[in-house]
C-alpha cells in the first residue's frame, strides 16, 4: 500500500479542488435551505445542526489524528490500527449519542417539536459523518487523497441534491431535516464501500495500545475548535427569538464556510514549519511563520471585502429579499474572516513549535468568553450585540495566540500590526467617501489591498526570485519536451 502512495503535490491538489468544491456545495444548501423555510424554522436548524456537528466531533475526539501519527510509523500494522480505530469510534458513537439525545430532552424538555426535529437531523448526520471519517483517515493514512475528496465531493453533492429536492416538492422541514442528515449517511456508506475494496478488517483482533498514546491534548484542542463556532446558535437560543437566531445563522454561515480556504493555505506551510522546528532551523522557522501570517491576513482581507461592502447584494441574491435583515449582520461578521486567518497561521506557528498546550489554552479562553459575550451582548444589544460578539471572539484568539508565541515581537511589528492598521485605515477612508456607492466602494478597497502585496519589501523580494523560478521551470520543460520529440524522431 505505501509503494503506491501519491506525491505530495499530488494530495495537495486533490486536498485543495475537493475542499473548494465541496465547500460551495455545502454552503450553497444552506443558501437554498434558507430559501424556502421559515426565519423561526432556520434558526432551530442552525441550533440542532450546532448540536449534531458537537456531537459529531465527540464521536472522533481527536482520534483521526493520532491514527495519522501511528500509521505514519514504519511498519505500521494498519489493519490492526483501523480495527481498534473502528471499535472505539463505535464505543463513543453509542456513548456520543444517548448522552446527547438526554441533554437536547433536558434542555428542551418544553418544545417537543425541536426534539422531533433533532432525532429526524442528528441520528442520520452523526453516523453518516462518523462512517465518512473513518473512510477519509483512511485514505489520508495511505496518502491517497484522491479517495477522501472523493467522499467529501459526494456527501456536498448529496446534500444539495436532497436539499432541492425538499424545495421543489414543498416537503415538510422534520422531511427536509431527515433528508439533510441522510445525504451524510449515504456519503458514509459509500465511504465504507470504498475502504473495504482495500482494507480486510479482524474486528477480534488484539486493541492497538498506541492509540492512547497523548490522547488528551487531541481531545481538548479539537473539542474546543469545533465548539466556536457552534456555541453562537446554541447560546442565542436562549437569549433571542428563533427568528433572530435564524438571522444570525444565515449571516454566520457565510464566513464559516469560507473558513475551509485559509485552510488550505496553512495545510501548505504546515509541514514545511514542524520540518524546520524539528531539524532547529529556528530563524527559518520565524520567516516562514512570517510569510504564512502576512498571506493568511491578505486572504482573509480580500475575502471580507466583497461581504462588507457589498452585504445587501450578497444577501439578497443569494437568500432573498426577505432575509435582508441579515445584510447589517454580515457587514460585520465579514470581518470575522480578517482576524481568522492570522489567528489560525498564528496558531499553527504554536504547534509547530510543540506548543499545543497554549493554543489549547487560548482556545479555551474563547470559548469561555464567547458564552459570556454572546449572552450579555445579545441581551443589551440584541442582534448587533451578537454580531460584535462573534467579532470579538475572533480578536481575542488572534492577540491571543499572539501574545503567547514565542516571537510574539518580531511577528507583531513586521505582520500582524502593520496589516491590520492598513486594513482597517482603507476601510474607513472608503467608508468616509465612498459608502454611498457600494460597488465602488469594494473595488477600490479591492485594489488598495492588492497594492499591500506590492507596498509590501518581503513580496517585492520574493517576487523575481518566484518569477525566475517559473521562467527556468518552463526552459527546462520545453527544453525535455524538445529532447523527447528529437529522440522520438
Amino acid at each position: 500500500m505505501r509503494q503506491i502512495r501519491n506525491s505530495i503535490g499530488k494530495n495537495i491538489f486533490h486536498l485543495f479542488y475537493s475542499t473548494v468544491l465541496s465547500s460551495i456545495l455545502n454552503a450553497a444548501s444552506l443558501i437554498v435551505l434558507a430559501s424556502f423555510t421559515s426565519t423561526g424554522d432556520y434558526g432551530k436548524f442552525s441550533v440542532v445542526l450546532a448540536f449534531a456537528m458537537i456531537m459529531a466531533y465527540l464521536t472522533e475526539a481527536g482520534l483521526n489524528q493520532i491514527v495519522l501519527r501511528e500509521g505514519a510509523k514504519k511498519d505500521a500494522p494498519i489493519s490492526l490500527i483501523m480495527a481498534s480505530f473502528i471499535k472505539l469510534r463505535l464505543g463513543l458513537t453509542l456513548a456520543t449519542l444517548v448522552i446527547g439525545f438526554l441533554l437536547i430532552h433536558l434542555i428542551y424538555a418544553g418544545d417537543a417539536e425541536l426534539i422531533l426535529l433533532s432525532y429526524a437531523l442528528i441520528f442520520p448526520l452523526v453516523v453518516g459523518i462518523v462512517m465518512q471519517s473513518v473512510s477519509i483517515t483512511y485514505f489520508q493514512m495511505l496518502e491517497k487523497m484522491q479517495y477522501s475528496g472523493m467522499i467529501r465531493i459526494v456527501s456536498a453533492g448529496l446534500l444539495i441534491t436532497v436539499i432541492l429536492v425538499g424545495k421543489g416538492f414543498y416537503l415538510d422541514p422534520l422531511l427536509v431535516f431527515f433528508l439533510y442528515g441522510s445525504a451524510y449517511f449515504l456519503a458514509g456508506c459509500f465511504g465504507i464501500f470504498l475502504t473495504t475494496k482495500t482494507l480486510r478488517l479482524f474486528i477480534k483482533s488484539p486493541f492497538y495500545k498506541g492509540l492512547w498514546k497523548h490522547w488528551f491534548p487531541f481531545l481538548v484542542t479539537g473539542l474546543l475548535f469545533i465548539l466556536l463556532p457552534q456555541i453562537g446558535p446554541i447560546v442565542l437560543e436562549q437569549t433571542m427569538t428563533w427568528k433572530e437566531v435564524g438571522y444570525f445563522a444565515v449571516a454566520y454561515r457565510i464566513p464559516q464556510a469560507l473558513q475551509q480556504l485559509p485552510f488550505i493555505i496553512a495545510g501548505a506551510f504546515f509541514p514545511a514549519l514542524f520540518r524546520l522546528f524539528q531539524a532547529g532551523d529556528y530563524e527559518q522557522h520565524v520567516r516562514k511563520s512570517i510569510t504564512q501570517v502576512k498571506l493568511m491576513l491578505w486572504a482573509g482581507m480580500l475575502a471580507a471585502i466583497p461581504f462588507y461592502h457589498l452585504s445587501d447584494l450578497v444577501i439578497g441574491v443569494l437568500f432573498g429579499e426577505r432575509w435582508m435583515e441579515a445584510a447589517f449582520l454580515l457587514k460585520i461578521l465579514a470581518l470575522v474572516m480578517v482576524f481568522q486567518g492570522g489567528s489560525i497561521s498564528l496558531g499553527d506557528g504554536l504547534t509547530t513549535r510543540a506548543l499545543q498546550s497554549r493554543r489549547m489554552t487560548i482556545l479555551a479562553v474563547g470559548v469561555t468568553s464567547g458564552v459570556l459575550f454572546y449572552t450579555f451582548f445579545s441581551k443589551l444589544y440584541g442582534l448587533t450585540g451578537a454580531v460584535t460578539a462573534g467579532v470579538l471572539i475572533e480578536v481575542i484568539l488572534l492577540f491571543g495566540f499572539l501574545f503567547c508565541h514565542p516571537d510574539r515581537i518580531v511577528l507583531g511589528k513586521r505582520a500582524v500590526i502593520p496589516y491590520l492598521i492598513y486594513f482597517f485605515i482603507t476601510l474607513l477612508g472608503v467608508e468616509l467617501f465612498l459608502s454611498s456607492i457600494p460597488f465602488l466602494a469594494a473595488c477600490v478597497h479591492f485594489v488598495l489591498i492588492i497594492s499591500l502585496a506590492i507596498m509590501d519589501k518581503e513580496w517585492r523580494e520574493k517576487a523575481p526570485v518566484l518569477l525566475k523560478k517559473v521562467g527556468l521551470d518552463k526552459e527546462a520543460k520545453l527544453k525535455f519536451r524538445k529532447e523527447a520529440h528529437d529522440g522520438g524522431s
